[in-house]
């Protein structure tokens, strides 16, 4: 084996690991990749640019010899009991002080779990969220690391090099302790469902209700995302519209079946906020429509039965494309505020004191939920890194105010037409319960108490109350 030593292992060189250590080695650094396949690392190292440090190795023993100490390890590799068997391989060849960074979608508490269970051991376990899909391991992704400081400040430089960079600032920063890195990203991923959602509501608004074609709609995005809409999903929708199918000669999109696939992650922020607990509506009910959307059978039988008929919306074309394009703006808003008050109350809960400032900062570039409303966001947690809730920024309720309007009125549209817009409807129901000064739950707490004796607060004195309901 060679005398030389590298600056950091991958373990797990498919398409995500492997465009990451080019991506390192791209900006200078010495990089090792494992894999049992010498084909694989053969081909690692001939894909990688001319004259860079890439070297593929069969056996984790030479791995972690070609390392330099601390020993910087980095994994891509299936959540789950897969990284597992991989820390337990690991183990018995590293030292103290070292480092393992779990880069794939681990759900945070088992990466509480690892980073608990090596402490003793003196191996420091980071989580580390990635964002950016395969060309932005390569270009440059948006990178969420969490643990204890001291292992941050081994890796900090090469994360900052390959991050995406906006205004010149690199798109990672410490997230905060423990499972920070991975909880972080787990909420991006759940602000990600539910932009998701809105956006495939309003295009059904505008095809099945409005009429617009595919090429009318590529038109609708581009306009979009050239104004206050940026956005790398507007911008990825506005290219769809374009896309032909080699098969049929018809648009791609008009092609692909209605059932949305997910790996868990919108799921696991549900389920989270639910024990916390924060609500966070337009998340659960894009988790709950991508679940839906899997019962297609049953879905088509539905449709038989009930026979819908979709009235086509009779409102001028180009306001109600206005109202849209407002409408998502509106929505979009909301559906970042509920996960970055997920995150500020997870942060206290867990005790992982999460930067809200710095978690919007790097999602301003690389991440698939980047957006130019992030600076807005990031101006806001500057003026109040405590923010419990964005839509608290005065600068910021100005604005949401101005689109209230035109979210009421495509809703109005949708309930008249008979198009679902679900993930809409719940990002306005939670803005209206949001800043209602008091909800109908007085009613609710008074059932709670008549049946089960649960209960209740007065508004006029304080204390704990119980009263006979019925008589």
């Amino acid at each position: 084996m060679a005398d030389k030593l590298f600056d950091l292992g991958m373990i797990g060189i498919g398409v995500m690991g492997k465009n990451l250590l080019y991506n390192m080695a791209d900006h200078g650094f010495s990089v090792v990749g494992y894999n049992r396949s010498p084909e694989k690392t053969a081909a690692l190292e001939q894909g990688a640019t001319p004259n860079t440090d890439v070297k593929g190795v069969n056996t984790m023993e030479d791995l972690v010899k070609m390392l330099k100490a601390p020993r910087k390890i980095t994994l891509l590799v299936p959540a789950g009991k897969p990284v597992d068997d991989v820390v337990g391989s690991l183990l018995p060849l590293l030292e103290k002080g070292d480092i393992i960074i779990d880069a794939g979608n681990s759900h945070y508490t088992d990466t509480l779990r690892r980073v608990t269970e090596l402490q003793p051991k003196g191996i420091h376990f980071m989580g580390m969220g990635v964002s950016g899909g395969e060309s932005g391991a390569r270009l440059g992704p948006s990178i969420m690391p969490g643990g204890d400081r001291e292992a941050y400040q081994h890796v900090k430089a090469v994360l900052e090099a390959v991050s995406a960079k906006v205004n010149g600032e690199p798109c990672t920063a410490y997230m905060g302790k423990d499972a920070a890195g991975h909880y972080v990203k787990m909420v991006h991923n759940g602000i990600e469902y539910a932009i998701m959602q809105m956006i495939s509501e309003i295009y059904d608004l505008l095809h099945r209700g409005l009429g617009l074609d595919n090429d009318e709609l590529h038109e609708v995005f581009k306009t979009w995302n050239e104004g206050e809409l940026q956005s790398f999903l507007v911008e990825i929708t506005r290219d769809i519209f374009l896309k032909k199918d080699d098969k049929t000669g018809n648009r791609l999109v008009d092609m692909v079946l209605d059932k949305a696939g997910a790996k868990g992650t919108g799921k696991w922020t549900s389920q989270d906020a639910m024990d916390l607990p924060v609500a966070i509506p337009s998340i659960d009910i894009a988790v709950s429509l991508r679940t839906l959307s899997a019962f297609k059978e049953e879905r088509v039988k539905a449709a038989a039965i009930y026979k819908p008929v979709i009235e086509k919306i009779k409102a001028d074309k180009k306001q109600f494309i206005q109202e849209a394009g407002e409408g998502l703006f509106f929505c979009t808003i909301i559906a970042y505020a509920q996960g970055l008050a997920l995150l500020h109350n997870a942060s206290e809960e867990l005790k992982m004191d999460i930067p809200m400032q710095d978690v919007v900062k790097i999602w301003r570039g690389g991440c698939i939920i980047r957006s130019s409303l992030l600076e807005q966001f990031y101006q806001a947690y500057r003026k109040n890194p405590q923010l419990p809730n964005i839509l608290l920024d005065d600068q910021l309720s100005g604005l949401v105010q101005s689109k209230l309007p035109a979210i009421r009125a495509i809703l109005a549209q949708a309930i008249r037409s008979g198009i679902p817009a679900a993930g809409l409807k719940s990002a306005l129901a939670y803005f209206e319960a949001y800043t209602t000064e008091r909800m109908p739950t007085n009613l609710i707490q008074a059932q709670r108490d008549y049946f089960g004796a649960h209960t209740y607060q007065r508004i006029d004195e304080e204390g704990i109350f119980h009263s006979e309901w019925d008589q």
